[in-house]
């Protein structure tokens, strides 16, 4: 049995001289595993693909990944055994939401019948996010060492992302 997650947005207006632009921020109590889940199985539930399920041991490896990055702030993959979607941002507002939000915004470059990524655009982080048979998944985020950033890092498992594989 599944559990549902509830998603609480908050919008906020910013107005300027010439328009009014709507900005939408995580609930500052959604905890950052439902930050980090909701968009992912908001992906996952239009394609009605079963939604991912929070693993503690990965969310660990996760956080013992990011915690290695702390220092650089390097977007670089741990290349470990699961699958896993990277994100950096520099300053140090950025949400678990927004990481996950930016990786599902790929959609737009994948299509599906050619299983392949818009000309010089990236789609992996999407594709791994609605991958079928993935089930779990764990995550964590850092501030990075001197103002380099914020480094956050999803495993899942069991990993996607085969050549010549399409995600469902």
């Amino acid at each position: 049995m599944h559990t549902r997650y509830a998603t609480i947005s908050i919008f906020i207006l910013l107005i300027s001289s010439t328009h009014a632009v709507f900005t939408r921020r995580p609930h500052p109590y959604l905890s950052a595993a439902n930050q980090f889940m909701a968009p992912q199985n908001a992906a996952r539930a239009s394609l009605r693909i079963r939604p991912l399920v929070w693993d503690a041991n990965l969310a660990r490896y996760a956080q013992s990944y990011c915690n290695q990055r702390r220092y650089d702030c390097d977007l670089k993959h741990s290349n470990g055994p699961y699958g896993e979607n990277i994100f950096w941002g520099s300053g140090s507002g950025w949400s678990p939401a927004q990481a996950a939000a930016a990786w599902v915004s790929e959609r737009k470059w994948y299509d599906y019948w050619s299983n392949s990524c818009a000309e010089d655009q990236e789609c992996g982080h999407y594709t791994q996010i609605v991958w079928n048979s993935t089930e779990r998944i764990g995550c964590a985020r850092v501030d990075c060492f001197r103002g380099r950033g914020v480094f956050m890092s999803c495993n899942y498992d069991p990993p996607g992302n085969y050549i010549g594989e399409k995600p469902y």
